[in-house]
């Protein structure tokens, strides 16, 4: 596993970052709701949410700007995120997504099944093809770093996290780990998004019945309408203030809560409760669905979840700032092992898929609430339509819910899968 060199960025500003990526943002936006012919076509093949993770990625694979050491993730993943969740719940009717059935939930589980055996398969066939590549010692041991990446695939960050304190890899495997695991679940997303364009074609094939989504969806978006109005600046302020407020009151409880459940209870490790970003986005979520039921719920009409779709994107561009692409070349073993993981994870999902009837509404949106979590699960979901973003909030959650003990589990598969 080589160590490449360091080149210095040409930006190291966060500032300046910030902007270059927001403009980036503005021209994906503005370009893909030309009526011009050109862009037209070049939307109907290249997903515009693809360009969103794709074109900041290109800024530290050129060393533009500083991905590694950039706070902006940071920043975007613990106050806008929260916000956006808030901000996309507080519209949703839950008597209408329970409504859905129980697809959407087998497909999560599905997802979460082939992460759990995809880890420990991708380590029996590598080894048979070049033990070395699984190999290693210590923290060292290859193992270690994949259980990271099974956290982040059953959940997202904090639960990587959790794998990272429980098994110890090394700081260098943990850095070409996470850079596996981006691109990997990467290039998965990729290829959700070009689906969705095709959704109708692969629900035919799966003879399935996407009527509940299509109800859903006009359910929420006729509501939107009802009570649409044109927002004042006092309307932009209260929904600024109920996104962002919720982050803090969240903030507050996540610094409490989570230090006394790791001195008191710290066996909880392994379900992610001894960790603030999982209060962090359980307690925004929370919130969020409790003023769904209030009158704050009419606040959609002056562009509430609008509001939060700009906080997500710019969390998807600082996402997509992560990753280099360039480093794919640096351990392309390991990359593959990561691509075999994920391939288990699809087969997994279409077999079921097929045998069940899914929407591929169910099945993508399902795997991303796995493979992604709260930052992907909705993204993908208003993918489909901006009105459905809330269903991908509700299935990351339960990712979360279930992602470190699913990732535990895995782990030691893995563990005893590489010592046989």
């Amino acid at each position: 596993m080589p160590k490449t060199e360091h080149v210095a960025p040409l930006i190291t500003n966060d500032a300046v970052t910030l902007g270059l990526l927001l403009g980036l943002l503005a021209i994906i936006f503005f370009t893909s709701s030309s009526s011009r012919p050109i862009f037209k076509k070049f939307y109907s093949v290249v997903p515009m949410l693809l360009l969103c993770y794709f074109l900041p990625s290109l800024l530290t694979t050129f060393h533009i700007v500083d991905g590694e050491n950039s706070q902006l993730y940071f920043m975007a993943s613990r106050y806008l995120l929260p916000a956006c969740l808030v901000l996309l719940t507080l519209s949703i009717n839950l008597k209408e997504v329970f409504k859905l059935g129980s697809k959407a939930l087998i497909m999560f589980f599905t997802g979460t099944i082939g992460v759990v055996i995809g880890g420990p398969i991708a380590i029996l066939l590598a080894s048979a093809i070049n033990p070395e590549l699984v190999g290693g010692a210590g923290p060292d041991a290859v193992w270690r770093g994949m259980t990271t990446i099974a956290g982040s695939w059953i959940g997202g960050g904090a639960n990587q996290a959790a794998m990272y304190e429980i098994f110890k890899p090394s700081d260098h495997l943990y850095s070409i780990m996470i850079t596996v695991d981006v691109l990997v679940a990467e290039v998965w997303m990729a290829i959700l998004l070009i689906g969705v364009g095709k959704s109708k074609q692969i629900d035919k094939y799966f003879k399935a019945d996407a009527s509940s989504v299509t109800h859903l969806k006009d359910k929420m978006h006729e509501f939107s309408q009802k009570i649409a109005r044109i927002p004042s600046t006092t309307d932009l302020m209260v929904i600024a203030a109920i996104g962002l407020g919720v982050t803090g009151f969240a903030h507050l409880v996540a610094d409490w809560i989570a230090p006394f459940i790791e001195v008191h209870a710290p066996a909880l490790r392994k379900f992610s409760l001894t960790s603030k970003f999982f209060w962090l986005i359980i307690l925004s979520t929370t919130i969020g669905i409790g003023l769904s039921f209030t009158k704050l719920r009419n606040y959609e009409g002056a562009g509430a979840s609008k509001l939060g779709t700009v906080f997500i994107y710019i969390l998807v561009a600082t996402i997509g700032m992560k990753m280099d692409v360039s480093k794919i070349f640096d351990n392309l073993g390991l990359f593959a092992v990561g691509g075999i993981w994920m391939i288990i994870h699809v087969v997994l999902l279409l077999i079921v898929g097929k045998l069940i009837k899914a929407p591929y509404f169910f099945l993508a949106v399902g795997s991303k609430a796995n493979i992604g979590g709260a930052a992907s699960a909705p993204v993908v979901a208003a993918a489909f339509h901006p009105s459905l973003a809330p269903v991908g909030v509700l299935l990351a959650v339960l990712g979360y819910a279930f992602g470190t003990y699913g990732a535990w589990l895995c782990g030691l598969i893995m563990q005893t899968v590489a010592h046989t």
